[in-house]
């Protein structure tokens, strides 16, 4: 991987720990000539699960200085991953409607000024729009567990994306209807995506998440 905050070693993926010293849920540090790498466990992160079920080099918009928007951040896990990878400059905003895990996820702003914790429904982003100031993000990344996974994932993109954006959308069959074959609600899902939304790569991540897919798409 061509990015110097995020890099595979043999079959693991490790980002440039932000903090030195400090983990987060107990993840294995490693130190080279660059500084120190937390392992990204992709058995607590969907988007780390991505990269380990295929999802190009070239579909991973996440780089040094990206505002991304984390819709259903719960503690924390995955953000602070991203948090290493955009490193100073950038800014990922974590939205989470549960005040139980905001309140951990917020511990996280204690030593990475890069996160900004957002109480919030993802499902109505109209509620928390006017705290981001019209903000536009480079990456929208979604993992919610909720019937609606597309709509909502629709509804943030239609205020928060801008012509370049890419999205990552997770979606988890057994919460949309679990009477239904995956496959049938994942295709149900891409077809309640908003006109702006383009799917470029649809990757299972069966071998560490049950009935699940990740989306990543463009601006259409």
């Amino acid at each position: 991987m061509a990015m110097e905050r995020l890099k595979g070693i043999g079959n693991q993926f490790y980002t440039l720990n932000l903090v030195p010293g400090k983990k987060v849920y107990g993840e294995r540090l490693v130190k080279d000539a660059n500084g120190e790498w937390r392992e990204w466990n992709p058995f607590r992160s969907k988007l780390c699960a991505g990269l380990h079920n295929g999802l190009m080099a070239e579909h991973f918009a996440i780089h040094e200085g990206s505002n991304v928007l984390y819709l259903g951040s719960a503690e924390g896990t995955t953000v602070s991953h991203v948090s290493d990878i955009i490193g100073e400059e950038g800014l990922v905003v974590g939205v989470d409607v549960s005040p139980h895990v905001m309140s951990k996820f917020s511990a996280l702003v204690e030593s990475r000024e890069n996160i900004l914790p957002l109480l919030g429904d993802a499902n109505q982003p109209e509620t928390y729009a006017s705290e981001l100031e019209g903000m536009k993000f480079d990456v929208i990344v979604q993992d919610v567990a909720q019937k609606n996974q597309a709509e909502i994932f629709s509804k943030n993109w239609e205020l928060f994306a801008h012509p370049k954006s890419v999205g990552y959308l997770v979606i988890k069959s057994k919460s949309v209807d679990f009477t239904k074959p995956k496959e049938q609600v994942l295709k149900q899902e891409m077809k309640a995506l908003g006109k702006h939304i383009k799917v470029e790569q649809i990757l299972s991540l069966e071998k560490h998440e049950k009935s699940h897919f990740l989306l990543c798409v463009r601006w259409q």
